[in-house]
């Protein structure tokens, strides 16, 4: 199965900050049913594209959706910033 959104840029600030795309609560929901033997920790983990980059990751849950966490390393190679709108696809991943 494969999710296919769009979404903000946005910036969550702990001791550091980290970045984030969110799901919706539809989308976070469905995936939650479908990912549900590969959930550990409220964490599902993930393959993401954004653009031309590919990368794997683990969603965390917040206020009933998902977010997708950016590393610098993602947000630098397509030229992403807080606020921007970025295409996302993101498929449920076996943990290795």
């Amino acid at each position: 199965m494969e999710w296919e959104f769009d979404g903000e840029i946005i910036e969550w600030r702990g001791p550091a900050p980290y970045f984030f795309v969110a799901m919706s609560e539809a989308d976070s929901a469905e995936l939650k049913e479908e990912a549900r033997s590969l959930i550990y920790w409220g964490q599902v983990p993930v393959q993401v594209v954004i653009g031309d980059t590919e990368f794997r990751t683990a969603l965390f849950p917040r206020e009933g959706r998902y977010l997708v966490p950016l590393k610098d390393a993602v947000r630098n190679a397509e030229g992403i910033h807080e606020g921007d709108v970025v295409s996302v696809v993101l498929r449920p991943a076996r943990r290795e």
